[in-house]
């Protein structure tokens, strides 16, 4: 029980920590914090048991929350700041030549793969959820959240977002279920041990890591693989990349919208926003009712009620779950109005989470759609050019934001200026205030305006907002 303890405190500050590179420095880990079912409230330096420190490259929302609850965050890799930590945590994205984790490894400070910890923590659950997929990966596993929290299991819950249920993105319960957001990019998902493994969709993604769309399929039927007997492997069977990745493996139960072990029936939609059964294995399960537009989040919600009555959750904690979901941080997120016009954020960036984007979009009975989109990522806009071109026309008005780098140099001679060149009547801003304005210029009563993508770009949405509630002042 004390390993326990240890491993689930461990594992929510490392995802606590949105940051690149997190340092720990503890003289009793067993006695470091507390964590309450109404949020997480941390005794970082109460006692002087535990020491937190981490770095990024920039300074965010949850930087700030971070410094708020204790945690010294640096604005920049140093070795320096590793100072007397015994236990090092670094996200995927940072490489070997990175000065702090060279300098933990050169002083021989354990340093572990944040999802490596996550993996370690997962085997002490009975019931390990981990929700993949190229798209629909964080609402589906906060719907999951959603499910098992009106079913009172007291799940422990890791989210790549933030759910406002639990006003951040992971929650440690003490019951014998944890739900984990499993990302495929540098094959972290492998490091998991999962007894219910859902698979959404598989599409080309990440292709700085993969090398093709037959290699991130493999990647999927790995994950599949490390189900043990008596798990269970829960696949969209309308997705054909998902079971060509699952040719020949036994057992796996499917969902989707028409067919599968799990589907619905008696799909209605009133107003955008959808009805309908969960049959399972042919019989009605349970009747849910959605908060959320889109076709897609049907697809999500069966996915989940289905991992949910898997695990012997009652139908009734199921319908109320999804009923009361009404969305993660960042997906499809209400941000407020300008001018008339309603503004909305999105995470979306690949091109099949933004064609479901904007066919959500369209179904809701706006006069226009107006998408600003930021690319992320240099070498997803190079490998998926011809994608993004075609989909962005779906928008009645787009323009388009630089490129966010991320992790990335613009290795590829690739630019937000040439993929406005692709999109008739796109165009390219050259920076943020730009944009604004001309978001601000154009907006009327009627439209709905899309700040798009997995960078910074929500910003401009808030900037416009901003600017509406000054003007009804």
């Amino acid at each position: 029980m004390k390993f326990r303890k240890i491993t689930a405190l461990l594992l929510v500050l490392c995802m606590m920590l949105s940051l690149s590179i997190s340092a720990f420095a503890a003289d009793d880990v067993v006695a470091s914090g507390t964590i309450q079912n109404s949020g997480i409230r941390w005794e970082l330096n109460g006692n002087g048991w535990l020491t937190i420190s981490g770095s990024d490259v920039e300074e965010t929302k949850i930087t700030k929350a971070e410094r708020a609850m204790g945690v010294t965050v640096y604005l920049e890799h140093d070795a320096a700041h590793l100072g007397d930590a015994q236990l090092v945590v670094y996200s995927a994205a940072i490489h070997d030549e990175n000065p702090e984790l060279k300098a933990a490894r050169a002083r021989g400070i354990p340093a572990v793969e944040r999802s490596v910890m996550l993996g370690y923590v997962s085997r002490m659950y009975s019931h390990s959820v981990c929700v993949s997929g190229t798209h629909g990966k964080t609402t589906t596993t906060s719907m999951c959240t959603h499910i098992a929290m009106a079913a009172r299991v007291d799940p422990t819950v890791m989210i790549g977002g933030t759910l406002p249920i639990l006003g951040t993105g992971h929650r440690v319960g003490k019951g014998k279920t944890i739900i984990l957001e499993s990302c495929e990019y540098c094959n972290s998902f492998l490091s998991f041990y999962p007894t219910l493994a859902v698979i959404l969709n598989i599409e080309a993604d990440h292709l700085d890591f993969f090398k093709d769309l037959e290699d991130v399929e493999h990647a999927f039927r790995a994950f599949a693989d490390l189900v043990p007997p008596g798990g269970t492997v829960l696949a969209n069977g309308e997705d054909a990349n998902t079971m060509k990745a699952l040719e020949g493996k036994e057992g796996v139960l499917t969902f989707g919208l028409e067919k599968g072990t799990f589907h619905a029936e008696n799909l209605t939609w009133d107003h955008g926003f959808p009805s309908f059964d969960v049959v399972w294995n042919g019989k009605p399960a349970v009747h849910v009712a959605l908060q959320v537009p889109g076709e897609h989040n049907v697809k999500n919600a069966i996915a989940a009620a289905a991992a949910a009555l898997l695990l012997g959750m009652p139908s009734q904690a199921v319908a109320q779950g999804l009923r009361d979901f009404r969305g993660a941080g960042r997906r499809f997120e209400y941000k407020g109005t300008v001018k008339g016009a309603a503004v909305y954020d999105d995470y979306a960036h690949h091109p099949g989470e933004l064609k479901a984007l904007l066919e959500t979009a369209a179904s809701l009975g706006y006069q226009r759609v107006i998408c600003a989109f930021q690319p992320h990522t240099y070498t997803r806009t190079k490998a998926l050019f011809s994608e993004f071109a075609a989909v962005l026309q779906q928008a009645d008005v787009t323009f388009l934001a630089e490129i966010f780098a991320a992790r990335e140099k613009n290795e590829v001679g690739i630019s937000s200026q040439d993929l406005a060149a692709a999109v008739p009547g796109a165009r390219a801003a050259k920076n943020f205030d730009q944009l604004t304005q001309w978001l601000y210029d154009l907006a009327r009563p009627g439209d709905l305006i899309l700040t798009v993508g997995a960078g910074d770009i929500y910003t401009v949405g808030e900037e416009l907002v901003r600017r509406g509630q000054m003007e009804s002042t």
